[in-house]
């Protein structure tokens, strides 16, 4: 099987950059305003916003790449997908609950994913105007910028977790601060490489286009986003579901964090489904 050249995810990242850019564009356009919206059968809100954008990549994106297999939080899943050596994952607003409060942490999380690894993934903050992107190879940036780690005022362990997660590490007497809520599960993973927090958790149930742009960005900055019950995620597969997922800026904690996961969330058997995380 042919692989793809590092240049070839780099002609594939501008790709995904600009049509985030338009994506962006047209999602402010119905930020902090009166628009319609719906409920999904797995009870978690939908706009027409959401539907907007999600139209806009799938012609821009698919016109450029027409070979690619296609996996959105939007459209019907077409299994024809995992025919495809590669496969565009979208989520056209991850934050949707964000968005609709006004609350400004919400992001387009684009991905393009290959033999169900990661290889070139943007996710764009347009209220706060951050925009993070990677390819293989090609390292991680912010607005153009090298992603490095950010220096903390202090040691103070930063967690950003659900809520039953902070409730079993403070029984276990883990000594840490809470993190920031942030609403967008990829915007909230990438801030483990920016430094912002030390590790960012995500109860089970994440789905690809949750994660896989996340993936590409922290794994060009050397770190891993992990699900606690099988390691390190495989994209466009039949089930898109995870296990619960970490990724840490420090893997000395590690195991009670871990411990933690599993106690709470536990792990599926092979032919189980998992849940929605309703993130």
């Amino acid at each position: 099987m042919v692989m793809k050249k590092t240049s070839d995810y780099e002609s594939d990242l501008e790709l995904l950059r600009s049509n985030a850019v338009a994506a962006g564009i047209v999602a402010l356009g119905y930020f902090q305003r009166d628009i319609k919206s719906w409920t999904k059968d797995n009870a978690s809100p939908v706009t027409e916003a959401d539907f907007l954008v999600d139209r806009l990549l799938y012609e821009n994106l698919l016109s450029a790449r027409p070979d690619y297999g296609w996996l959105s939080e939007e459209s019907a899943d077409d299994l024809i997908r995992l025919e495809k050596l590669r496969c565009f994952v979208i989520d056209p607003i991850d934050g949707t609950r964000a968005f609709m409060r006004g609350n400004d942490c919400w992001s387009i999380s684009l991905a393009i994913v290959e033999n169900g690894e990661a290889v070139a993934g943007v996710i764009y903050a347009p209220a706060r105007n951050e925009v993070y992107y990677a390819a293989k190879g090609y390292g991680a940036f912010i607005n153009g910028e090298k992603i490095t780690m950010g220096q903390k005022d202090d040691d103070a362990l930063i967690i950003t977790a659900p809520l039953a997660v902070h409730k079993e590490l403070e029984l276990a007497g883990l000594n840490y601060i809470h993190g920031p809520e942030l609403p967008s599960l990829a915007y909230r993973l990438v801030q483990v490489a920016t430094g912002t927090i030390d590790v960012a958790i995500s109860r089970r149930g994440a789905q690809d286009w949750d994660i896989a742009a996340a993936d590409i960005i922290l794994s060009e900055c050397g770190y891993d986003i992990e699900d606690v019950c099988v390691g390190k995620p495989k994209y466009n597969k039949k089930e898109i579901r995870h296990g619960a997922l970490a990724v840490f800026s420090d893997v000395s904690i590690k195991e009670p964090i871990y411990e933690a996961l599993v106690k709470i969330y536990g792990c599926p058997k092979a032919d189980e489904n998992l849940e929605e995380t309703n993130e």
